[in-house]
């Protein structure tokens, strides 16, 4: 079948971000990954310590710039290594490692402001946690929202309480909800993330995590594989109980299916993980990312099926 899925103009049969963007901006888009040096409220104290069980020293910024260096060095650094890939292309400043909320605000515009007078930055996209978002702060956005390209990006992982315990996320379901509705009163794009592989979810949990945000508004997904990294509490957990770690095969089932469920009008920001291959114990299929994507491809066209065809709401 000829792929006829209304949001791409490639063989992918889903919403992709390079093609949000391109329609958009009419370029290719790349995201310049930034560490502001915050820390968590699970890591502190506040709500919690450690941090989730998967989370790496790096606050999951593993590939965000070096926390020595001011944003601006960070940012040049990062985008002299994206033109060699994509010259002319336009900028999304991604401040991704740890919370990007969690700190005073003074600090927080400083970074978010100086980064957009950088050149051909479009847009910002912020990385945090749905209980590190206060009043002030979300007032703010609002208006950086009127000025930018914003994109709010809240960790969810999982809709399951059991989970939720189990990996230390240190929020609730509620709190999440709650998030969500305060950016949508002040129209600010939600971009959530999920995880796949969770300790001892079963393939119908995760489809109940996608139902669920089916009924939501947001604007994107970022769908990751769980991965096991050096010096975790996930590491632990994994040599003590030897849970079930997915097969690349049933990985890429459950998107599929998870991809029938999306909204035709979200959009995918992600299908897999980029663990450093250094830090990686399992699954060691994920080190093969376009074989995964390529697979999920190959999967859907199989299948003659397209994002959404099976949602519900």
């Amino acid at each position: 079948m000829k792929n006829e899925f209304k949001f791409s103009n490639s063989n992918k049969r889903y919403y992709t971000l390079d093609y949000y963007y391109k329609q958009k901006y009419n370029s290719k888009v790349s995201k310049i990954s930034l560490n502001m040096g915050l820390t968590c409220p699970n890591k502190d104290g506040k709500v919690g310590f450690g941090g989730c069980i998967y989370c790496s020293k790096l606050g999951s910024g593993d590939y965000a710039g070096t926390i020595t260096k001011s944003i601006k060095e960070q940012f040049k650094e990062i985008k002299e290594v994206m033109d060699r890939k994509w010259p002319n292309s336009k900028y999304i400043a991604y401040f991704q490692a740890n919370t990007n909320t969690y700190g005073p605000l003074d600090k927080l515009k400083k970074a978010w402001e100086e980064a957009l007078t950088y050149e051909n930055v479009v847009g910002i996209n912020i990385s945090t946690r749905p209980d590190s978002i206060d009043e002030d702060c979300y007032n703010y956005l609002e208006g950086l929202n009127k000025k930018t390209d914003l994109v709010v990006e809240l960790g969810l992982q999982t809709i399951h309480e059991k989970t939720s315990k189990l990996i230390n996320r240190c929020h609730s379901l509620e709190c999440f909800e709650d998030a969500v509705k305060e950016l949508n009163k002040r129209n600010i794009k939600v971009l959530v993330h999920i995880i796949n592989g969770l300790p001892y979810e079963t393939k119908d949990m995760m489809l109940e995590t996608i139902k669920y945000l089916n009924k939501l508004n947001i604007w994107g997904i970022k769908i990751h594989m769980l991965h096991i990294i050096k010096n975790t509490a996930l590491e632990k957990l994994y040599e003590k109980e030897k849970f079930h770690v997915l097969s690349k095969e049933e990985y890429v089932d459950i998107v599929c299916d998870q991809l029938e469920l999306i909204n035709e009008n979200i959009v995918i920001n992600r299908l897999t993980g980029d663990p450093k291959i250094e830090d990686l114990i399992e699954p060691t299929w994920l080190i093969k990312k376009v074989c995964v994507l390529n697979d999920i491809d190959k999967e859907l066209a199989k299948r003659n099926t397209v994002q959404g065809i099976k949602a519900t709401f």
